[in-house]
């Protein structure tokens, strides 16, 4: 991405797009009760909340009542329908993981298999988003964590925390081509989970192999254990490599989250909260999916950044948008067109 001289002037910048994260997986109810929904009424009205505080994009996980997060896709439809009358103008964005918490103690921390996250595309009614890992990873969503932030959580179990350490992010090539072909087919526009540069690379090499022909909506997620880590340098790198046409989201996790946030809003791009990156506002507080969305709209506010509406969101994210071939993805994109032989470089994109 380029900036110009007058690049931080928020009236030459898109509009904010905060998504927001409310369903935290990897907590158990009792780590924040208040915050994390166990009944389809409460995950619904979770939604609500956060879409009149200013979010436009829901990151969608779901609980059985038993606290457990759910691997039915029949309780992803059903949110999904009630979310659907709930907050119709609302992104909604399903977590491609679907669910990836322990079942019970000592298990496994681990995605679903590879057939049952392409079902995803079949889900009824379609959500606009489906999220996609790029490249098999480790996911060690510990390593960052600080005693503060499982003080008095679930996490101090050794248990659990030897799962969440050990947990890997299937997502080798066969998966992902066929994972892009059937959500294009379905009409579901992936929202592409990039942990590192390597992965925005292949994200380009799908792009020009006609793999993916669509808007590159992405989110740098910054969380270590395998991924990079919330370092400035890290993030500057990446947003350096990702094209001007893409609309690109900071994601972090615990009490890096709103600082990352905030470079996210004065830098014209998009920020990401809510109780799936952190329970914590200041040390040792406790800090609502809904006050962390609040906390944002501030900071925008105070830098002159209008939050948009969700159909200005929708708007922005291209939602429902379609391009014919390679060429007319990267010419939207604003990567440098496929190199035809004997072509030494470029000047202009077509």
């Amino acid at each position: 991405m380029h900036f110009h001289d007058d690049a931080l002037f928020p009236e030459n910048q898109e509009k904010l797009v905060i998504t927001c994260a409310p369903y935290g997986p990897e907590w158990e109810p009792d780590d924040f009760r208040e915050d994390l929904p166990l009944t389809m009424d409460e995950h619904v009205q979770k939604a609500v909340d956060c879409y009149e505080a200013g979010a436009t994009v829901l990151h969608i996980h779901v609980r059985e009542l038993d606290g457990k997060g759910s691997k039915r896709l029949s309780k992803f439809n059903e949110l999904l329908a009630g979310l659907r009358q709930a907050v119709p103008e609302m992104i909604l964005q399903v977590g491609g993981s679907i669910s990836f918490a322990p079942e019970g103690e000592g298990a496994d921390a681990k995605w679903l298999s590879d057939d049952t996250r392409h079902m995803l595309a079949d889900l009824d009614p379609a959500p606009d988003q489906v999220t996609i890992a790029i490249n098999t990873s480790q996911m060690n969503i510990m390593e960052l964590m600080t005693a503060d932030d499982i003080a008095g959580t679930s996490m101090q179990r050794p248990e659990l925390a030897e799962a969440y350490r050990e947990m890997t992010v299937p997502a080798g090539p066969a998966w992902v081509e066929e994972h892009l072909r059937r959500l294009q087919a379905a009409g579901i526009q992936p929202h592409f989970q990039l942990s590192s540069i390597p992965q925005l690379e292949t994200v380009e090499r799908l792009i020009r192999r006609g793999v993916y022909t669509g808007p590159l909506n992405l989110t740098w997620v910054g969380i270590g254990g395998g991924f990079d880590g919330p370092n400035p340098y890290n993030i500057m790198n990446f947003v350096q490599r990702v094209p001007d046409g893409a609309c690109l989201t900071l994601e972090t996790l615990m009490r890096s989250v709103l600082p990352v946030n905030a470079m996210a809003i004065a830098m014209g791009l998009h920020p990401r909260c809510g109780n799936e990156d952190t329970i914590w506002g200041r040390k040792g507080e406790k800090m609502t999916s809904v006050a962390q969305v609040e906390q944002l709209v501030r900071v925008a506010g105070e830098l002159g950044r209008e939050v948009a509406t969700g159909k200005e969101a929708r708007d922005i994210y291209r939602i429902g948008q379609t391009y014919a071939d390679a060429d007319e993805t990267l010419a939207k994109l604003g990567y440098a067109p496929n190199r035809r032989p004997g072509q030494v470089g470029f000047t202009q994109h077509a």
